[in-house]
């Protein structure tokens, strides 16, 4: 059976320190897809509220995903908020 192609979770935003850090998510290891492509990249279309963007979650080394968040979609949120997120694949599993 495929593994489902939405996957939605609940996730504190997180911020990578330094001038211009990153916000993101960590995606859980038992939602990320079980292939990826070139630097463990996958295209999805992630969703937040009611605000929807392309963009891709990384595979890192333990196996979790790492999900940007960009400032337009974030909003007002700071870090450590919960996030209630959902990515749809846009290739392949």
């Amino acid at each position: 059976m495929p593994a489902p192609r939405r996957r939605s979770f609940t996730a504190p935003l997180q911020r990578i320190e330094g001038k211009g850090g990153w916000f993101y998510v960590t995606v859980p290891p038992g939602l990320m897809p079980t292939s990826a492509g070139a630097w463990g990249r996958v295209p999805v279309r992630a969703r937040l509220d009611d605000l929807a963007w392309d963009t891709s979650v990384w595979r890192t080394r333990r196996g979790d995903g790492f999900l940007p968040i960009p400032r337009k979609i974030r909003g007002a949120r700071v870090e450590g908020a919960a996030l209630r997120v959902a990515f749809e694949l846009l290739d392949d599993d």
